[in-house]
Order: structure tokens, then sequence, then C-alpha cells
């Protein structure tokens, strides 16, 4: 029997390589506009819908960057809804359900920033550090149980939130985009952007039945920049 897989923010990027990774399973990949992960009764309504969920890939996420003085209230407020808030709600809904079962697992997109502190980065880094620390509670609560909580944590991955990253500091920069993006590649041992299906093999690999005795971990790919 195939296994149910929800991942969140699956439309496009990394969530929908993710979901391409599941091939042969039963994938729900809802985008923003069929779930809002910050609405608690959106959340809710969605997952009762589903006679169960195997595994739950937490992958909805945003990203922007400005100086701590200059973030403000809103934006900070909307990266933790989102990457951490988000997380919550959908790992809330399932976990029950997975113990009971005595299987599940929990794979959340985090990020390097989860891991480590980066200037310009506050209301990102804090959310993406809340959505590691959430996933090292999960795996506390269901060690034992057959249910696994990770995360993987990429560095730069070549997407729209990249490119968007990149605009941002040719717009208050001097830097090309070919300049802006070439500093960041320069930035993980790699020296190049990840691809969104390397992360997806790597949560593809942590829901697998080889992974169950990984539990609590957090999967960094950057090419070895931060080892942990």
């Amino acid at each position: 029997m195939s296994r149910v897989v929800v991942v969140t923010g699956g439309a496009k990027g990394i969530g929908k390589a993710v979901a391409e990774g599941f091939s042969g399973e039963d994938v729900h990949a809802p985008g923003h506009d069929e779930l809002d992960v910050t609405n608690e009764e959106q959340v809710t309504s969605f997952f009762a819908a589903l006679d169960r969920v195997d595994v739950l890939v937490n992958n909805a996420g945003i990203a922007s960057g400005a100086p701590l003085a200059r973030t403000t209230l809103d934006d900070w407020r909307a990266h933790l809804e989102v990457n951490a808030t988000g997380a919550f709600l959908c790992t809330r809904a399932v976990v029950g359900g997975m113990i009971e079962r005595g299987d599940g697992r929990i794979v959340t997109v985090a990020s390097v920033a989860g891991l480590y502190g980066a200037r310009y980065t506050a209301a990102y880094t804090a959310s993406k550090h809340a959505a590691v620390g959430l996933m090292r509670a999960t795996a506390a609560e269901v060690a034992g149980t057959g249910v696994t909580a990770n995360a993987v944590c990429p560095a730069y991955v070549n997407t729209a939130m990249t490119e968007r990253t990149v605009a941002n500091i040719v717009e208050k920069t001097t830097r090309t985009a070919e300049e802006a993006q070439a500093e960041i590649e320069k930035m993980t041992p790699l020296g190049r952007l990840l691809e969104p299906n390397e992360v997806a093999a790597a949560v593809v690999f942590l829901a697998s039945p080889e992974a169950a005795s990984i539990n609590g971990q957090t999967i960094v790919l950057d090419g070895g920049g931060l080892q942990t």
C-alpha cells in the first residue's frame, strides 16, 4: 500500500522536487493557494480530510533580508508565522495519528540559517532556529514510537527564493546580478547553488524505512562548510 505523503509549499521549488521524489506514493503537495499553513482552521480542515498521513514534509517557507535595525515587526512576525508556526500546526495535526499507528516520518526543510547566524537575516534565522527546535522537541516526544522527526538544512538553493535574494542585493548595492550570485555561491565549499532535487533526495531518504534509526537530526547540505 502506498504511503500518504503531504508536502507543504509543494507547488514549486524545493517542495515540487520533494513531491516528485515521492513518485509512486499518494502525494498531496498544496501550495499557498490551497493551504495557508499559518491558518489553524485551514490546517485542521486539510489534515482532517485525509484518512491518515504517513509522511509530513514541512517545506512551506518565506525568506527576506534586512539589517536588524531595519527589520520591521511585521516582517519578523511573518517569518515566525510561516517558517515556525506553520511547521508547528502541521506537525501537531499529524503526530498523534502517527504515534497511534506506530509509524511515521516528519521532515522539516529548514536551512543552515537554522544552525548559525548571518548578517541581515535576523527574522529568517530566528524562524529557522525555531523550526529546528520544534523538530528536536518533536523527536524527543516520538522517540521509541516508530515515528521520527528530522530536518534538512540546505545552503542557498537554485529556486525563485534565491533569485529574490539576488535581486534584493542588486537593488541595495552596486553589484550586478551575476556578481551577487557569485558572492552567494562562494559562501559554501560547493562553490555553487544546490539544486532542488539534491534537497529532495535527502528528504526522501529521511522518510524511508531505512532511516528508521535517525531521529532528531539535522542533515546539512552545504558541502562541508558547517559540520555538526
